[in-house]
């Protein structure tokens, strides 16, 4: 049964008691590889089922949990947190951008991610979200989330998440701003195993016209752009860890590490191995 993203926002709002914990990221240090960092804040609610989860926070630097039904974790902007897919369970995903507001359902059903529904909507209007945005903040590098105002809060981020969801706010162009949800998704699960018959499923378009947007909207083809922000990050975890290529290149979502040199070489004229050498050596010049 597909889910209306809105009618379960709107749920949470509607019960007293609705969350069993809420949870909260605040930790800016390295991330572990395959775990999600992005420049945004963002907030994960578990829907049904049981799902693990690892988190930093600048106390421990370390939190693992299993997160459980109507659980949830707020992750702060540049915040990272990690789920490990073991047993079923489905999770709603909501992304604060600078401009938009993306939400997503994933279902892991033991061997894989199947999406259930995505939707986004333009952060316009009065900028009432983005002060909720800036307490949260204030409270948790405080170390005062854990209290009841975070949990007001969070509340109220959420009410203002369906609020906007509600109003037929005018935008430049619906193809526009379907493209720019589409990219804000890629950019944010670029690690996981995605495919254009994956987003296009995802954002309920065909295949072909996913591909439409891309090269008409982006002016890049939608594969290309997927190799460009996967060889972005490889070139971070290049950079920073002591990982052999290979663990790279899944670590970066490519499937073959051999395809993943391959894309390297051509876009870089250097191999992965190379690349680091020269950024260490230039490192030591300075």
């Amino acid at each position: 049964m597909e889910l209306s993203i809105e009618q379960t926002i709107k749920n949470y709002l509607d019960k007293a008691n609705n969350f069993k914990n809420i949870f909260f990221s605040n930790s800016r240090n390295s991330a572990p590889s395959l775990a999600y960092q992005v420049d945004f804040p963002r907030l994960e609610i578990i829907l049904e089922g049981n799902l693990k989860m690892q988190w930093g926070n600048d106390e421990t630097n370390l939190v693992e949990k299993e997160l459980a039904t109507d659980d949830l974790l707020y992750i702060t902007a540049n915040s990272w947190n990690k789920p490990i897919w073991t047993t079923p369970s489905t999770s709603l995903s909501i992304l604060f951008g600078k401009q938009q507001i993306g939400i997503s359902v994933l279902h892991w059903d033991g061997s894989q991610l199947i999406p259930k529904g995505q939707i986004s909507t333009p952060r316009r209007g009065p900028r009432v979200g983005t002060f909720i945005i800036q307490a949260l903040s204030e409270l948790t590098w405080q170390n005062q989330s854990q209290n009841q105002t975070g949990y007001y809060l969070i509340q109220s981020l959420l009410s203002n998440t369906l609020d906007l969801l509600n109003t037929d706010i005018k935008t430049a162009s619906k193809t526009t701003s379907l493209f720019e949800a589409i990219r804000q998704y890629i950019d944010t699960h670029f690690r996981e195993d995605i495919s254009r018959e994956f987003l296009a499923k995802m954002f309920y378009i065909s295949p072909n016209y996913l591909s439409y947007l891309f090269q008409n909207e982006g002016k890049i083809g939608l594969n290309e752009y997927l190799n460009h922000i996967r060889l972005e990050y490889a070139k971070s975890l290049l950079k920073g860890y002591a990982l052999n290529v290979k663990e790279i290149a899944l670590d970066a979502g490519f499937k073959d590490s051999n395809y993943f040199c391959r894309i390297f070489r051509k876009k870089t004229e250097r191999t992965p191995t190379e690349y680091r050498r020269q950024y260490h050596s230039k490192l030591m010049e300075k």
